[in-house]
Formats: C-alpha cells, structure tokens, sequence
C-alpha cells in the first residue's frame, strides 16, 4: 500500500507562506519578563560597535522560558538569543570559545522545542525574521519586506536576508502544487501532471530573476568583511579563531566542544523540495555518478550524505519531516520515464530541471563575486593601520594553512559543492538532447545554459578592471545553497 501524500497543514506549512510562518513572526516577546532579552537586542549594533555585547551579556540574569506561550512566542525567542549568541561568539577582537549560562540555558531548551540546534540557523535569520511593511501587499515583493533584526543594522544585511524571505514567499505556490502533480501520477492524470510541471517551470524561472536582485542593494565588500563573519557557525572554524568548536556552559555540567555550522541557504527547505519533488540526487561532494554505480555494483556501502543532506539537521523539526515524507511519496521522474512518448510531459519536465539549473548557475555568478573577488584583498585590507592595535579574527580575516581553502559560514568548502549540485540537477533529464544540454556535454556552438564567462567544463573566468582570475574549485561559498 502506498503512503499518504502528506498534507501541508500537519506540518505548519500553508498554501500562502510555503515554509514561512502560517503567520507574520512577532516583532517582541509580549512577556515584560523578556524585556532583558529584547533590549539587548534592539541595541545590538551599538553593543557591537563599542564591543560591549559581552559584558552586558554576562551581567544579565538568566530567564527561565516558563513564559513562552505560542509557536510565534518561540520562535521569537530562537530569533533573539541566536542573534545574541553570534554577536557573543563573533563581537570581539577574537572569537568567543565560551557561551555563559545566560544564553546556554534558555537557548537549549528553545532549540530542544523548536528541534533545532543551538546556532543561527536559516530558520532564524531568514524564515521567523522579516514583517511586511503593509501587510495587505504580497510577502513576495521584495520592496514590502523589512527584516526585524540584524546584526549590523545595514541596509545591505536586510537585503541579504530579505532576498531569501522573499523567494522563500515566491516559491509557497510550488508545494500544494507538486503534491497534486504526484497525486495526479498515481492516478494517471498524465495532463495535470503536464500542467503542474509547465507552471513550476514558471515558478522557478521566477527564482532566478528575483536572486538576480541580490546586485541591488548588497554590497560585495559590505556582505564579505562586516556581515559575513557574524553568521558563522563553530565548524571547521579553526582559521577564524575556533579550531575546536564552542563550549555551551549551563553553569552545572562541564561543557564539552560543539561544532554547528552557521546560517546557510542549503537550509532553506523549498530548494530542497525542489530537488525531491523532480528527482534530482545529490551525492557527496566529489563523488561522481560512476562512484556510486560502481560502489552499488561491487556491493559496498552506499557512500554517505554530503553536505545537502546535513542541512537538513538546521531546518525545524516538523519542515525535516516533511522532506523526507514527500521523498517517500516522490513519483514524478518516474512517471515521466515511463511515458517517454509523451513531448509535452517531458518537456515540461527538463524545462523544469534546466530552469533549476539556471538558478543554480546564477548562484555560482554571486558567490564568485560576492566571496571569492573579495577574498582577494580581504586579509591585506583587515591589517590594523597601527601596529599595536590587535588585527580581529574572524571568517573574514581568516588566512587557512591552505589558501585555496576559503570556508563558507557553516565551515565547508562550496564552489566543489555549488558545482556538483548544478551539475547532478539535470542528471535525471529525459530526452537525449537535453541530456547533453543539461550536462554541459553539447559543444559552444550547439547550444549552452552555462553564464558568460564559464567554460564547458564549468571553471569560472572573470576578466575585470585588475585583470583575469579564474575561481579555483576549493575556494568557498556564500552562505551555501
């Protein structure tokens, strides 16, 4: 017997706001019990600024969540102290080894309701972070987002944030959608499957052109040296100042390290749901389609999950589950398959594969510029400019052993995995044309997907106003997808 299709609503997913909150996140815990919380908060830049976050921080009292009520009580909560917890660990001179009571506890018991981990996750900066200017126009336009809090109060973070909220709105559509599109292929509906695919189609070209949007307000050199490194997570941190992870003291155990990587968009569940709901697999990075046929063939075991899956471990509880109940019931590319005489259907299906692969490719354009153009001055521009003032540690100043190993906030090396993941998206194509199309496999003269300034083989050159660079494979990624 088949599994049941899952619905949205038993997971606090809507039609509407797709994995956003059925409602608008609040702006400030109610309780005046919280009040501690929200005014640290609300002076978090000057905190920062003056590098004072610390010590007001350690003076605080710590509050018990007895008086956290609703979902959007909770959330709140997660919101304020993750931004606490970065501005903490990231807000001075050196990173901070040691979380105090005041965060750990309260921290841990809202990650343990919210089943989270206890780092910014993208839940926190993205998903529960944003109110609508006039709440009566869509959550999908961008110029009717604001972002409740930020780190640096620039208008380049919110716009970082707002970039995601706002595709995160776009794609809500998508979800009610595709379940019917799988309902339909048990049924054998192959023209509602069609119709369904055509208009996700739509939905994801949609994507690429409101990610586009990110050149508009997010300065590269802002978005690399002053909001970057507050989002880092503790793995894989050791070039930044963090080579064991962070100790999260309750003030009864002794703690132990743990490492979390940061705020990531491969933890965003609507690109993951994508990837499910059109059979696209993803391996590990750096194995290879012939890997894996050769490791089933001779019986080995499976290789495990890479970086995508991981992901999965920083999305709320109930959006993890939801994944992975849909890739139970994930029919799609099999239906396709077997009705291969059908044009309209497969077409439909690569045109949604290669609009996927276009947004993937247009993310590869904005972390070469946004994280590796910068890299290069990055380091030399951070010296102090006396030679007694200490240089501060972080993502952003951190020179690794190995310099083409430049990380991402959550601790990995992204252009290998940026390229892999762009690559294994239209594996799964249908026809034989597209196929080649979506390999990259058709010579230039044929027909290519690929941006200008990206060869067949997928190695990045940019030719600008200081010369020609070329994006070596290990250096890092934005904040991941």
């Amino acid at each position: 017997m088949l599994p049941p299709i899952p619905r949205i609503e038993d997971y606090g997913i809507s039609a509407e706001n797709g994995f956003l909150p059925p409602e608008p996140p609040l702006e400030i815990l109610p309780d005046p019990y919280y009040a501690k919380w929200e005014t640290v908060v609300a002076n978090l830049q000057p905190l920062l600024l003056s590098k004072r976050v610390r010590a007001v921080v350690d003076t605080m009292p710590i509050l018990a969540t007895d008086h956290l009520e609703t979902d959007a009580e909770w959330r709140r909560a997660y919101v304020v102290l993750v931004f606490m917890l970065h501005g903490y660990i990231w807000g001075g001179d050196k990173p901070a080894e040691i979380v105090p009571p005041q965060l750990t506890v309260p921290l841990l018991q809202v990650c343990e309701r919210l089943e989270l981990p206890p780092v910014a996750t993208y839940a926190g900066v993205c998903l529960w972070n944003y109110r609508s200017i006039f709440p009566d126009e869509p959550t999908d336009d961008l110029d009717n987002l604001a972002c409740l809090q930020t780190f640096t109060g620039s208008l380049d973070e919110q716009w970082f944030f707002l970039v995601s909220i706002a595709l995160e709105a776009r794609g809500a559509p998508s979800i009610p959608l595709m379940l019917q599109a799988i309902s339909a292929a048990r049924r054998g509906e192959t023209p509602v499957v069609t119709e369904c695919l055509q208009q996700l189609a739509e939905i994801l070209d949609g994507f690429t052109a409101l990610l586009t949007r990110m050149y508009d307000n997010c300065d590269p050199y802002v978005f690399y040296n002053r909001i970057r490194p507050y989002l880092a997570g503790s793995k894989n941190m050791a070039d930044a100042g963090l080579p064991n992870g962070v100790l999260y003291d309750d003030g009864q155990s002794t703690p132990q390290y743990r490492q979390y990587g940061g705020g990531s968009n491969a933890q965003s569940s609507i690109i993951q749901f994508f990837d499910i709901v059109l059979g696209v697999e993803h391996r590990p990075t750096g194995v290879t389609r012939n890997d894996q046929a050769s490791a089933n063939t001779n019986e080995s075991p499976r290789p495990r999950h890479g970086f995508i899956h991981e992901m999965r471990e920083y999305m709320p509880g109930p959006h993890r589950r939801f994944l992975g109940d849909v890739e139970s019931v994930a029919n799609i590319r099999a239906y396709v398959e077997a009705h291969r005489s059908n044009s309209a259907l497969c077409v439909a299906y690569d045109a949604c594969l290669s609009m996927l692969r276009v947004m993937r490719d247009k993310h590869i354009q904005i972390v070469s510029r946004y994280i590796i153009v910068q890299s290069r001055g990055a380091r030399n521009a951070s010296q102090p400019m006396e030679p007694n003032q200490p240089a501060a540690t972080n993502l952003a100043t951190a020179a690794p052993k190995d310099n083409k190993k430049l990380r991402g906030t959550g601790g990995t090396a992204l252009i290998p995995f940026l390229k892999q993941a762009r690559d294994e998206t239209g594996e799964p194509a249908i026809d034989s044309w597209a196929q080649r199309l979506l390999s990259g496999s058709l010579d230039k003269k044929s027909a290519a997907l690929s941006k200008v300034g990206e060869h067949p083989d997928g190695n990045l050159e940019v030719v600008g106003l200081c010369g020609t660079w070329t994006a070596d494979d290990y250096e890092g990624g934005i904040c991941h997808w």
